[in-house]
């Protein structure tokens, strides 16, 4: 069962309480998931010693998936993909005078056998979308959810032509 006593499986991570406003994006698609999550602020180079600690308990907690959320030189999701075996969902986050152009170069080249997959700057929501697909694998009730979630995002484009309401006009 995916919500175990409500424990998390999400483990959401980021550098800085000044990126909470994007970072709580993510934790809006797993509650509208009921896919339960944790949010820490740690940062790879303030307090490293407690990231390590963290990602190196987070499969005895019951964390399934990481989320790694972090501007700039951005080395959090790298450092957490050192640690674990878990899957590490990096979100660069645009901040500095590069907008998070340095935070995406940073998150997607890691070095081999240290995978993180990568979401666009600032793309926590899309984050939670790809660690709900990895748990979808192991808890088929969370596959339905999603499923529906794209069924009724599909909705939105109810035209069988996909022809927008001012070409339609135009035909009439």
């Amino acid at each position: 069962m995916l919500n175990r006593e409500g424990k998390p499986v999400v483990g959401i991570i980021t550098g800085s309480p000044s990126d909470l406003p994007v970072v709580l994006k993510a934790r809006e698609v797993l509650d509208d998931l009921d896919v339960p999550c944790d949010i820490r602020v740690l940062s790879a180079h303030r307090t490293p010693v407690e990231t390590v600690r963290y990602v190196e308990q987070a499969r005895e907690a019951g964390i399934e998936v990481l989320i790694a959320c972090a501007g700039m030189a951005a080395h959090l999701a790298g450092v957490v993909a050192a640690h674990t075996t878990l899957p590490v969902i990096g979100v660069p986050l645009a901040s500095g005078a590069l907008q998070g152009v340095d935070a995406l170069l940073s998150t997607v080249q890691m070095p081999p056998g240290i995978p993180v997959a990568t979401v666009a700057i600032d793309g926590s929501k899309n984050a939670a979308f790809m660690a709900a697909r990895i748990l979808a694998g192991t808890h088929p009730e969370l596959r339905e959810r999603l499923q529906a979630q794209l069924d009724a995002s599909k909705g939105r484009y109810d035209s069988p032509d996909m022809s927008t309401p001012s070409q339609a006009d135009k035909r009439g």
